[in-house]
């Protein structure tokens, strides 16, 4: 019989998947390692099981104890999967940045959550490391895992991805890149393989906001900004980030971040999530400079899964002012459009121009299309119509026919946005149509934050 003794033997061995769609025209080859496939779905369940053994053996950890650990949500599943095999209780701090899935699935694991406000400083008491480190205090037989200082963290990495890195791609890997945040994962495999090979590149993917490009160029600690991106970047250098290991920084922006995000999935079929977005763009760069020697290996830390809610929503993007104009379609910016109204306000022709006046009035429209059946026949225009009615009282009993102005034009669900900004220079509105059907209309109020 073929079988595993439990869910933690699946933790590791993680393949390499090769880009094609991403790498056109790039003479280097790309790998994406899918730590996705690790059974809690990132590359944090090796520190979970890791930090568990290690504390285990250290006496740390004793039977019926609770695990507490600060996260960003992945560290804490990994951690919950094994703690929950191996009989702990386990209690996760994390703050209000991190997105509800992993909340969620910590909590199915059996775990506790305890959020807290993500612009708390980290000499504030509520910053969420420091309420970890309180509630450790606190809670008899607790073991705090601290990933942030704790070695199993980086070894974890020195001891299992890196060999495999350099297994799979047989020691011929020249690049590799990931995110920076605790510092374990860049840390462990870039040790090891620097250990095999002192001329691998090891490059850091950072958000803007992020502290660790200016700190390893300078040496000081500027003032964090807030980004969006969920799992790397930090306001602190962590005890585990060995900058000596690490050749290069670079700052990636939160749109860039979701957009290679979204292009992952899409062209390659690797659903992930933001902060994996933010180091397949720096692999891409730099596997754009290399010749046909060039092997980049890049970690895919996560599935999209966990990020329904955030990176893979394009209401939640248009929100946070985070889809690109230049790469919208029609029917993302009309299905995140901020309208009160149904989807479709329309008027026949065979309608009174009263009874159209009256429909407008109610839902605050200046454009209203003119439709029947299946076509747009005509629209009528607010200002147009009551200057027809203020020179004439009995237009407004009229058909809408008779006095409606010419046919708004039409863009399908799947046409470029910029497409539609091009007609609202123009007109007032433009109509949007799914596979033949006319599903509503957008005006130039609805695009102005993306105009």
């Amino acid at each position: 019989m073929n079988y595993y003794n439990s869910i933690i033997e699946l933790i590791g061995k993680t393949p390499l998947v090769k880009l094609n769609a991403l790498t056109k025209g790039m003479k280097a080859t790309v790998f994406a390692k899918l730590e996705s496939r690790n059974p809690g779905g990132s590359v944090k369940d090796r520190i979970g099981l890791s930090m568990i053994e290690a504390a285990e053996k250290e006496g740390k950890l004793k039977p019926g104890g609770t695990i507490i650990e600060a996260t960003s949500g992945n560290t804490g599943i990994g951690l919950a999967l094994v703690a929950s095999l191996r009989g702990y209780k386990s209690l996760f701090v994390m703050t209000e940045k991190a997105s509800k899935e992993k909340g969620d699935l910590i909590r199915a694991l059996g775990a506790e959550v305890v959020i807290q406000p993500m612009t708390a400083k980290p000499d504030e008491p509520e910053h969420y490391v420091n309420t970890a480190i309180r509630l450790s205090n606190e809670i008899e037989n607790s073991y705090f895992a601290y990933q942030y200082e704790n070695e199993s963290n980086p070894m974890a990495h020195y001891y299992s991805t890196g060999p495999e890195i350099w297994e799979d791609t047989d020691g011929k890997v020249t690049h590799f890149v990931a995110g920076i945040g605790t510092g374990g994962t860049i840390s462990g495999t870039a040790k090891y393989l620097k250990e095999m090979n002192k001329n691998i590149q090891i490059i850091g993917a950072d958000p803007y906001g992020s502290i660790f490009k200016t700190f390893k160029e300078t040496g000081a600690s500027p003032e964090p900004i807030p980004y969006l991106i969920e799992g790397i970047g930090q306001d602190v250098i962590p005890k585990n980030v060995w900058l000596e290991y690490i050749d290069d920084i670079v700052n990636v922006t939160d749109r860039d971040s979701v957009e290679m995000c979204k292009r992952l999935t899409k062209e390659e079929g690797i659903f992930c999530g933001g902060s994996t977005g933010t180091i397949v763009q720096v692999a891409l760069e730099y596997a754009s400079k290399l010749d046909e020697n060039g092997i980049v290996v890049f970690i895919v830390c996560d599935t999209g899964e966990r990020y329904l809610s955030k990176y893979h929503s394009d209401q939640w993007l248009r929100d946070k002012r985070l889809i690109s104009p230049k790469t919208a379609t029609v029917g993302q910016v009309f299905l995140t459009r901020k309208a009160d109204v149904p989807e479709l306000v329309s008027v026949t022709g065979s309608a009174k121009v009263f009874e159209a006046l009256e429909l407008m009035d109610q839902y605050n429209l200046s454009t209203m299309p003119v439709i029947e059946g299946k076509e747009c026949i005509g629209s009528i225009k607010e200002a147009s119509i009551l200057e027809k009615v203020m020179n004439d009282r009995t237009v407004s009993g009229r058909n809408v026919r008779d006095i409606m102005d010419e046919k708004l034009r039409m863009l399908d669900f799947n046409s470029a946005f910029p497409d539609a900004l091009e007609i609202l220079h123009k007109d007032n509105a433009v109509l949007v149509s799914q596979h033949g059907t006319i599903k509503g209309i957008l005006t130039r109020y609805d695009v102005l934050d993306l105009a």
